[in-house]
């Protein structure tokens, strides 16, 4: 193991021992209860769904099938869960909560709200939304490949224009080098932005900001795409497309006849997307950002040939 990987191992331990004394978890019961956090997650997934097979049940909670029906005969003595064959398949077993499984469900949901309540209260709002953000991250990041996230693009709204020459600065400086003259071009845009006559989309997903895009007015025929950014957490999953995407499709909307773009060529990804939408290099040169050498592209396409 490199010393790199040893320090990330022993901070993710570290917080692993943090986060479970913070829940409870070493306690030997949650939320001042008779049950466990397992016991308390089998109430929690019944709660929310029909009468469950357990061995969906079991795959849902990743638990050893031994485990889960101890787990169920406890909540069956208490009188929490009713178990029955499956009437299509005798082989199968059904669980489910009985109403008093029900109620005690509901007051430990509404306790795990109040701790949490109070565990936000103890910070300010800035500090919820960075803890809120980051366990976000930590979902989406070692949660399941085949998981389906919801992906929203919609027009900019307050604080996202913020967050626009934040990413660009943060990102480009980190993935190519570039300095703080090219955030503070990409703030000049931004604030030269004119919501009458140009138009903004901020993907989502999951309800995280993901990227963006501008469509930006030039003159009565010809209109800018500017500010195209995914990020990385986000990439791969065909989001710099669908920005792309509408972004020609408002221009063409708007009537516009033409529309141009300025990239770099070490932006190898983005201009997979610009050639696949009908863009094409109309010219470039050299030049360079923060002491790195760049070539500077400009990218344009007719708005009036088909997609």
């Amino acid at each position: 193991m490199s010393s790199l990987t040893e320090a990330r191992v022993s901070e993710i331990r570290a917080f692993n021992r943090f986060y479970t004394k913070v829940i409870g978890v070493l306690q030997a019961s949650m939320l001042d209860s008779p049950y466990s956090l397992t016991e308390v997650r089998v109430l929690f997934e019944l709660a929310h769904a029909a009468p469950t097979e357990t061995g969906e049940l079991r795959a849902l909670l990743g638990l050893d099938a031994g485990y889960l029906s101890r787990i169920l005969t406890r909540l069956d003595g208490d009188g929490l869960v009713a178990r029955e064959r499956s009437a299509s398949d005798a082989r199968k077993q059904l669980v489910r909560l009985t109403p008093a499984g029900m109620e005690t469900f509901r007051s430990l949901d509404g306790r795990s709200a109040e701790e949490i309540e109070r565990l936000l209260a103890a910070l300010p709002d800035e500090g919820q939304e960075r803890l809120v953000t980051s366990m976000a991250t930590i979902r989406r990041l070692l949660g399941s490949g085949n998981r389906r996230e919801a992906l929203v693009i919609r027009p900019p709204r307050t604080g996202d224009l913020g967050w626009v020459a934040f990413r660009h600065g943060e990102l480009y400086a980190r993935e190519y080098g570039w300095g703080t003259e090219f955030e503070q071009l990409v703030a000049r845009i931004v604030g030269d932005l004119d919501f009458s006559r140009d138009a903004g989309w901020i993907a989502e997903v999951d309800g995280e900001r993901a990227g963006c895009v501008f469509c930006v007015h030039q003159d009565e025929t010809t209109a800018k795409l500017r500010m195209l950014l995914v990020e990385p957490s986000a990439r791969g999953h065909g989001i710099g497309r669908r920005l792309v995407a509408e972004c020609v499709r408002h221009a063409k909307a708007e009537g516009y006849k033409r529309m141009t773009l300025w990239t770099r060529d070490s932006l190898v990804s983005a201009r997979h997307i610009y050639q696949a939408a009908g863009f094409e290099l109309e010219s470039e040169e050299k030049g360079t950002e923060n002491g790195v050498e760049v070539t500077e592209q400009v990218w344009s396409r007719d708005l009036q040939a088909t997609s």
